[in-house]
């Protein structure tokens, strides 16, 4: 009996830990260059060669759906949707690196230029600084020009480049910051051919009608492991009912 309660209580963890992932998706179905995250259950540990019966499984968030969503043009000279698979690089709030396809950038009071959750874009040697006053513009190879107001008879002057990062042939992991991190530390090599098309910005790939049957389906199936539980507390006192009689 205790076997399949635990396996019951397995299924009923997995999905919890699956409600929570694709209600983080939907939260996120607006934010741009958003990655739907996918969610999987690691199979049950095997021990001395044999399947361990009581063994709890765990779901969680295994990786990031890397499907390119819809480019939106915005008519702001400072977004950006990276084209083909590179990604832009940020600095974390640790100092290292981490990598998003979100592009809603801006010029921060500091002069360092942000993305909308406030993360430094780094570029080749750094975090992008632009001098106070500047009037910045983006290349499509993701070089950021900045002209100044006061010699407008000079051209802009190139401030430095974004960092596109090539993810081919890294193993990425998504945190729960709902960035993308390579496994084991370390950075990506920069994309030198990677372009960006400015004035527009890269949705969400979440699909919104699809995350909710998905949230349905999740919630149903948890509804349906507590059942088994109960079921499974009915035939004990049953069972416990029938050795007292005999």
């Amino acid at each position: 009996m205790d076997r399949l309660i635990y396996t019951a209580l397995a299924a009923m963890n997995a999905a919890m830990d699956r409600q929570r992932t694709v209600a983080n998706n939907l939260a996120n179905a607006t934010t741009p260059g958003f990655r739907g995250e996918i969610f999987s259950v690691k199979a049950a540990t095997v021990r001395d060669g044999s399947p361990e019966a009581r063994s709890m499984a765990r779901g969680s968030v295994r990786g990031a759906d890397m499907t390119q969503g819809r480019v939106t043009p915005t008519g702001q000279p400072m977004d950006i949707a990276v084209n083909g698979k590179a990604l832009i690089a940020y600095q974390a709030p640790d100092g290292g690196e981490i990598y998003s396809r979100r592009g809603d950038l801006r010029v921060a009071p500091s002069g360092l230029i942000e993305n909308g959750e406030r993360l430094p874009v780094m570029g080749e040697n750094g975090p992008i600084t632009v001098p106070a006053g500047f009037t910045i513009s983006i290349a499509q190879d993701g070089t950021v020009l900045g002209a100044d107001p006061a010699a407008p008879e000079n051209p802009a002057e190139p401030l430095g480049r974004i960092k596109l990062a090539s993810p081919d042939g890294s193993a990425l992991a998504k945190g729960i910051d709902s960035f993308l991190k390579v496994v084991g530390g370390g950075v990506l090599p920069a994309d030198p051919t990677a372009q960006v098309t400015t004035g527009a910005l890269e949705q969400s790939n979440v699909e919104t009608a699809d995350t909710l049957v998905a949230m349905i389906e999740a919630q149903r199936a948890f509804e349906q492991r507590a059942k088994i539980i109960s079921t499974a507390g009915e035939l004990d006192e049953a069972g416990s009912r029938l050795m007292s009689m005999s």
